[in-house]
């Protein structure tokens, strides 16, 4: 096996079980391994770190499978495989839910792998060249374990390019999943596209927000913002709100959302679809001088690497600073990043800033977070991606 030598004291992240080897830390490449190909990583001294596989093109040089000089093979993947599966088992018995991750990449020891499940089909995403190599493998593997329909990938993203891999969807395994999946969650039901939908086809780490906000909604007038297929509309519609306006720029989206609303049994008359820009409809509600009691904004990640830190960052406050102008006096806003780059105390700061520039007062009254199955590595900060606030504003 190939060896990848660090440069002194840059074995520290690792030791604390960081699974990434950026290509800044390497001091020499024993071998000449292709893409893919397993490597021991080892200290300057020359002890072995662990095994992971290697990646030319990406700055992540090499991700890492195992913290110890161990074989990993088919039978490897398998019982990681097999763990991952059987520590989200008594998902599916809480909160009615047929839809959840089971396989959420270095979390799992499985770096670059994601796999959703919706009722009996899986859907995957291999974003690593060293998981694209084992693709065969896991897919038979997660046919073995799953007992599933079908499996479906949706590698269509564009991280695959910094792995040299391109963007790649289709049927895996077994039958293709049809048009529209139902899925149970919280006693309520939506239907999810999971061939042209978003990501695998719904925001599955949002689960536990969901019901955060329909705890909130009694009696309130709401607006979801970036509200793709209506998993907060419908959450806060079962919470008891008196009218709900999903707002997304997707005119398929919001069908769908309508779709979902009607599927569990609320009036028209309590909800409504826009379809818009959400930056530029919150500025149309402040010169129609209509006000809320909650603004949900859930966009999509503004802020794919460093770089665009600050550029996401002016955005957000911007979605905070428009929304604080639509509350009454002691309203609602739930606010979400899921921007990497953007941890829990900038996007604070972020919000706090907006509701200066707005002339408002606010206070936290909860911290929200990623669902159970999207768990986070303690030696892996990256993996907690989702934050939000809950914050009443005066």
């Amino acid at each position: 096996m190939h060896k990848i030598q660090l440069k002194k004291g840059r074995e520290s992240s690792v030791l604390r079980h960081h699974p990434w080897i950026f290509s800044g830390a390497v001091h020499k490449l024993d071998g000449d391994p292709s893409a893919g190909d397993l490597v021991k990583v080892i200290s300057m001294g020359g002890a072995v770190l662990g095994i992971g596989a290697y990646s030319p093109q990406s700055q992540i040089r090499v991700r890492l499978f195992s913290f110890a000089d161990e074989v990993v093979d088919n039978e490897y993947l398998s019982e990681a495989v097999g763990r991952a599966i059987d520590k989200r088992k008594h998902l599916a018995n809480e909160n009615s839910r047929s839809a959840y991750r089971l396989i959420y990449g270095e979390s799992d020891g499985l770096p670059g792998l994601v796999v959703d499940r919706y009722g009996d089909f899986l859907v995957c995403q291999f974003l690593f060249v060293g998981m694209e190599r084992c693709k065969k493998v896991i897919v038979e593997m997660l046919a073995k374990h799953t007992a599933c329909r079908g499996i479906y990938e949706r590698s269509d993203v564009g991280v695959r390019q910094k792995e040299g891999l391109e963007k790649i969807a289709g049927p895996l395994w077994g039958e293709v999943p049809p048009a529209e999946i139902i899925i149970a969650e919280n006693e309520l039901e939506f239907a999810v596209d999971v061939i042209g939908g978003q990501k695998t086809g719904f925001y599955l780490d949002q689960v536990d927000n969901r019901g955060e906000v329909q705890r909130l909604s009694m009696g309130k007038q709401v607006l979801n913002c970036f509200s793709y297929t209506g998993g907060f509309s419908v959450a806060a519609l079962r919470g008891g709100a008196d009218h709900v306006t999903s707002l997304d720029s997707s005119a398929p989206a919001l069908k769908m959302a309508g779709e979902n609303v009607e599927r569990n049994g609320f009036s028209w008359e309590r909800h409504e679809l826009v379809n818009g820009n959400v930056f530029d409809q919150l500025r149309q509600y402040q010169a129609d001088h209509r006000l809320f009691d909650m603004v949900v904004l859930d966009p999509p990640k503004l802020a794919e690497n460093k770089s665009q830190v600050n550029k996401a960052a002016r955005a957000y406050k911007d979605l905070a600073l428009q929304a604080a102008r639509l509350l009454h006096p002691g309203g609602i806003l739930v606010t979400f990043s899921c921007s990497g780059g953007i941890d829990l105390n900038l996007f604070q700061k972020i919000t706090a800033d907006a509701l200066l520039d707005a002339r408002c007062a606010g206070e936290v009254i909860r911290y929200l977070h990623q669902s159970e199955d999207h768990p986070v590595a303690l030696g892996f900060p990256e993996s907690q991606y989702l934050k939000g606030l809950v914050c009443r504003v005066f």
